[in-house]
């Protein structure tokens, strides 16, 4: 079982890493405007896969977080929308009086 259970953490390990390499595709390819799909399906049978090992994992007994050391960068921190009041227009001096 102890062997079984390592196995699917290997799978798992691999399939996070190719998960995270699809997805780095799948946003160039939009950043250049072409056809993702192929990719984005191709994401998507790699997700069933690994709800299937999670699953397998869990009927195991196995609870411990499974760690992925990739060299991909870290994703940046979304900022919070910046939103602007609007305020009093603008007062514009007037021409002196004769």
């Amino acid at each position: 079982m102890d062997n079984r259970i390592s196995e699917i953490r290997r799978q798992i390990r691999a399939l996070r890493v190719s998960m995270l390499e699809a997805e780095a595709i799948m946003r160039e390819q939009l950043n250049r405007d072409e056809d993702c799909a192929f990719v984005a399906g191709d994401l998507l049978k790699m997700r069933l896969v690994m709800s299937r090992l999670v699953e397998e994992r869990g009927v195991l007994g196995d609870r411990e977080p499974i760690i992925v050391h990739a060299s991909v960068a870290p994703r940046r921190r979304t900022t919070a929308p910046v939103s602007i009041r609007p305020g009093r227009p603008a007062l514009v001096a007037s021409e002196a009086r004769a």
